[in-house]
């Protein structure tokens, strides 16, 4: 069995045994509840959990993991919290394991291999239920050292080559480059640009096959990236782009920050957005806002990936059985704004 502490009168320890007399039931019969290792009726488990509140009852954890074979915790492996996107991910798989009765334990690899490395090899032998890994930037060449964790690991919003061994809950990064392409040519845009991180290699991809599958193949030096995925990297590279192609009519940024760049960049050149230039973004973020205009974007399903990354994690911890590695793609969308137009002729209106 498993007792513990609490309560708020001084210090005064309150025992599994308080919470059995206030409920009215036996102290095995408070553990059942606290452990879910044996069912209790819903009248019953409602006495004891108003007990446990009312008391302040808090069960020993230690003890719990001991009895059970469960932390009730799991890890979390992102990037940074410093963006949106990811700040996102880390709330919505909080969340999701708090209503399940499960804890967080969150590391950061902010973009430092060594860093991630060290983090992941310490955890591969700490007492954890399961691991979520958001983000491949800088992971893929480290995942060997989980190859004999015992714990389920899934991996999300992965847009590297998917790893063997591993289920995957991301999204399809191509399809929403696919999304952005399809968008400008259904304006009539044939000289366009892509300005990309250079991790989002992918959906320049898909913004490229849109064109090509539309019969206006883009040149290879259509795609420009910038050197680093901030403000100021983008708009030294879209700066450079206009500049060097200032035919182009359409843009598509990899990421929104990018996307604020190009607006920017576009001011500058003497351009308006979008009589002059159009512009589509990707991942929808609070940063998209700062550019003036309401940003054409593709829009990611971040917290619904989180949650099946979850699901999926805490299935396979709770069957015993390895997790499917299939890969789930979940589809993005593209939401238009006010920063794409119709294309306008050459020659004039």
């Amino acid at each position: 069995m498993i007792d513990g502490r609490g309560g708020d009168d001084g210090g005064v320890m309150v025992t599994m045994q308080d919470v059995a007399q206030r409920a009215g039931v036996t102290k095995q019969t408070v553990s059942n509840v606290v452990t879910g290792r044996v069912a209790v009726r819903p009248s019953t488990e409602a006495r004891v959990r108003a007990a446990i509140a009312e008391l302040g009852y808090v069960p020993n954890l230690v003890a719990r993991s001991l009895a059970t074979g469960s932390s009730r915790t799991v890890g979390l492996f992102v990037p940074t919290v410093s963006t949106p996107f990811y700040a996102d991910v880390v709330e919505e798989v909080e969340d999701a394991l708090e209503e399940r009765g499960y804890r967080l334990l969150l590391c950061t690899t902010r973009l430092d291999g060594e860093r991630a490395r060290r983090h992941l090899a310490a955890l591969a032998s700490r007492s954890v239920d399961a691991l979520l890994i958001a983000g491949d930037q800088g992971l893929t060449g480290h995942l060997p050292l989980l190859a004999d964790a015992r714990f389920p690991v899934v991996l999300c919003a992965w847009e590297a080559e998917l790893p063997d061994g591993f289920p995957v809950v991301t999204v399809d990064y191509e399809h929403g480059g696919h999304l952005a392409g399809r968008h400008l040519r259904e304006l009539g845009h044939e000289r366009a640009l892509v300005l990309a991180s250079p991790a989002h290699t992918v959906r320049a991809a898909g913004f490229r096959r849109a064109f090509r599958e539309d019969g206006v193949p883009l040149p290879d030096d259509a795609v420009r990236t910038a050197a680093e995925p901030t403000f100021q990297g983008g708009l030294a590279a879209a700066l450079d782009a206009l500049r060097s192609r200032p035919e182009t009519t359409a843009l598509f940024a990899t990421h929104d920050v990018l996307a604020v760049a190009a607006v920017e960049a576009a001011r500058i050149l003497g351009r308006t957005v979008p009589d002059d230039l159009s512009v589509v973004a990707h991942d929808d973020t609070p940063a998209g806002l700062l550019s003036g205009t309401a940003l054409t974007s593709v829009v990611l399903p971040q917290r619904e990936m989180a949650r099946r990354a979850v699901g999926l994690a805490l299935g396979a911890a709770a069957s015993g059985a390895p997790p499917d590695p299939r890969p789930r793609p979940l589809l993005p969308a593209l939401v238009p704004g006010r920063s794409t137009a119709r294309a306008t002729p050459p020659g004039g209106p």
